[in-house]
């Protein structure tokens, strides 16, 4: 009887047919791996082309980027230089407008000039005739007080002015201001220098200022800190107060002029006949301007007497104030001097300011002083 041979499993055979199970998954592998590995290639390519695309396109940017910063500065450079153009361009606008002030100051002092040179000229080619007064009719010394608008001609010579301060005298300001007084209330004031000039400035030409205290106040200021020396001839100022603040046909106006000085070295028969050819008389022989004058005998010649100019301007004044209307009153000497001590306190050097939130300006022929806290 045989014996059964037993059965193994994992026999010589089965191993060879796992092996060649396994050697043909391998082959299939690597098959497919080849065709995976081009694809692989030439997603590599695709990917490495479209980076240097976008570097070139990091690089053009960068390019485009650096462009516009270089325009961006040029523009900063353009604005400064614009500014720097402005800057200069306000200087220069700055310095024609003075220099056009200054023309127009010339041109008005030229015209002033001009006037007085017409007017004595016409004198000239004509036969003065003034009128004789008899000798017994006595100046009249009292001032008169009727009028109702007023302007004062103030000498700023050198004369008129304190020597240690260049301002004006302290009791020529007195006077004004006891003038002023005189006065309660009156429909308009103004004021001008010997040579014609506005004080409160060229713009208040044919302009009667309105009368309060504080107008007041402002023109004794503007009187005492006056900077602009004026000739010592006032006919200027009275010939351009007629000329530009008189209103004929305003017939509730009576104006007067005051004429502040101290000396006159012209002719004294032009001056009566253009003034009286300005403030001609109506038909009952009144004038429209009534002129009044003060005297100040600042200029002393030999034995403390008036020079020859403080003499001629007496005489004149004299004239004047009788042919329009008014009075002259001629101060004395020792009366200031005394005058002048006694009102030290009430006219400091400078004079004192009043508080105010804005500073003061006082106008001349020159431009604005500013004189603030």
């Amino acid at each position: 009887m045989k014996k059964k041979r037993s059965t193994q499993v994992f026999s010589l055979s089965f191993l060879d047919v796992i092996c060649c199970g396994f050697g043909a998954i391998i082959l299939l592998f690597v098959i497919t791996m080849g065709k995976k590995t081009k694809e692989i290639t030439n997603l590599r390519i695709a990917l490495e082309r479209i980076i240097q695309q976008r570097m070139l396109q990091l690089n053009e940017y960068d390019i485009v980027t650096e462009e516009i910063a270089t325009l961006i500065q040029l523009e900063k450079d353009k604005e400064k230089e614009k500014k720097i153009v402005e800057t200069d361009l306000e200087a220069v606008l700055a310095k024609l407008e003075q220099q056009i002030k200054d023309k127009e100051f010339s041109k008005d002092k030229l015209l002033t000039d001009l006037e007085q040179v017409e007017d004595e000229l016409a004198v000239m080619q004509t036969d003065p005739e003034i009128e004789q007064k008899p000798e017994h009719v006595p100046s009249p010394v009292g001032v008169p007080v009727e009028s109702n608008h007023i302007a004062f001609v103030i000498d700023t010579s050198g004369s008129m002015r304190d020597p240690n301060t260049s301002l004006i005298w302290g009791y020529v300001i007195q006077k004004f201001e006891e003038t002023l007084d005189s006065y309660p209330e009156v429909k308009g004031i103004q004021l001008l220098d010997a040579d014609g000039h506005f004080i409160m400035g060229r713009g208040m030409r044919r302009k009667w200022m309105p009368d309060d205290r504080e107008t007041r106040e402002y023109m004794v200021r503007a009187v005492r800190l006056y900077p602009y020396n004026s000739d010592s001839n006032p006919v200027p100022g009275i010939a351009q107060a007629i000329r530009q603040l008189t209103e004929p046909d305003n017939e509730e106006m009576k104006m007067g002029i005051y004429v502040f000085g101290d000396e006159f070295t012209g002719r004294s028969e032009p001056v009566l006949n253009t003034l009286d050819r300005l403030n001609k008389k109506d038909d009952e022989g009144d004038r429209f301007v009534r002129i009044n004058a003060v005297g100040f005998p600042n200029v002393i010649g030999g034995g403390l007497s008036l020079s020859q100019s403080g003499l001629k301007f007496a005489n004149l004044m004299r004239e004047l104030t009788y042919e329009h209307g008014g009075a002259f009153v001629g101060l004395e000497r020792e009366s200031l001097e005394t005058r002048n001590r006694q009102i030290q306190d009430r006219y400091p050097t400078p004079i004192p300011r009043r508080p105010s939130r804005s500073p003061s300006i006082i106008f001349g022929p020159r431009g604005p002083s500013i004189y603030g806290p």
